[in-house]
């Protein structure tokens, strides 16, 4: 079968593109080749291609800018989702979409559940609660992910920043007061292919799911792990222990409003699938392997 990977240059389509290979021929268009904020030419791709397995993983995910930039992210982080469900249930393609923690609203100290009400902070936000809503009411076979701070060995993300400024200077101030758990693209991609098996094998069904490691932290806790690890696998930082400043989210004032609990319960996922996650950390060990073995 046809597989259609959107966004597959990115973080997460990456690692979807390697992890799926086995289950089809793989279409990851690069932007060059289509443009996903023209509407027409994703239409006249779908109908070309016609995928039986449509992964996307396309979306504004420039936070802050989405605040001036409205129209593209909605375009990108709702329509397309909208328009790709779409064509799923006309098609009968199986849809994968991933959306976000920020469509909650941050309050709190309990897990968020896939029931929990939602209430976004931000453009971001609520244009991926757009999507995510666009994908459930269209009727599509469409497994959702909803994730929390992706990052991965490629790419600009938060592990990359920290280990340059970390080589760079002797301190950094660090957000401490926004918990969550980072969540590395080779285990949305791993855990997105077992999914896809348990749903052609009927052993998993179509819906809104959690995806994360276990365990939680904050970012100052995050960076004060990959410092530790890096140093573990004989990085030289310039960053000490004493110069890693932690800062409530006040003090680092940003265009978009940043939930401070994105806690999400794994509990459905897991069960559905019958697997126990790993931890964030055994993760952090394995992107850092991924980075530091090439350099």
């Amino acid at each position: 079968m046809t597989i259609l990977i959107l966004g597959g240059n990115g973080q997460v389509g990456f690692e979807l593109r390697r992890a799926l290979a086995p289950l089809g021929a793989i279409d990851a268009p690069t932007r060059e080749r289509l443009d996903l904020m023209d509407a027409e030419a994703v239409d006249a791709h779908l109908k070309a291609q016609r995928p039986a397995l449509i992964v996307n993983a396309a979306a504004w995910t420039a936070v802050d800018a989405a605040e001036s930039a409205a129209e593209e992210a909605y375009r990108l982080n709702a329509g397309l989702p909208e328009q790709l469900a779409a064509h799923a249930v006309e098609s009968g393609a199986v849809l994968v979409h991933y959306s976000s923690d920020y469509v909650y609203p941050g309050d709190g100290e309990m897990p968020w559940t896939e029931k929990s009400a939602t209430g976004p902070l931000s453009v971001y936000g609520a244009s991926k609660l757009a999507g995510d809503e666009a994908v459930a009411a269209s009727g599509a076979s469409a497994i959702v992910f909803r994730t929390s701070w992706v990052y991965s060995a490629r790419g600009g993300n938060f592990l990359k920043t920290m280990l340059r400024l970390g080589r760079e200077r002797t301190s950094l101030n660090v957000v401490v007061d926004q918990i969550g758990a980072p969540t590395p693209a080779r285990l949305i991609a791993e855990v997105t292919l077992l999914a896809l098996q348990g749903l052609r094998q009927g052993t998993f069904a179509p819906g809104l799911y959690h995806l994360a490691p276990r365990g939680e932290t904050s970012w100052h806790g995050f960076a004060e792990a990959i410092f530790a690890a890096a140093r573990d696998r004989g990085e030289t930082l310039a960053i000490t222990d004493e110069g890693l400043g932690a800062i409530p989210t006040s003090d680092y004032p940003t265009p978009a409003t940043r939930p401070l609990n994105s806690r999400l319960s794994l509990n459905k996922l897991e069960r559905e699938l019958g697997i126990d996650l790993p931890t964030w950390q055994a993760q952090l060990d394995l992107t850092l392997e991924d980075i530091l073995s090439t350099r």
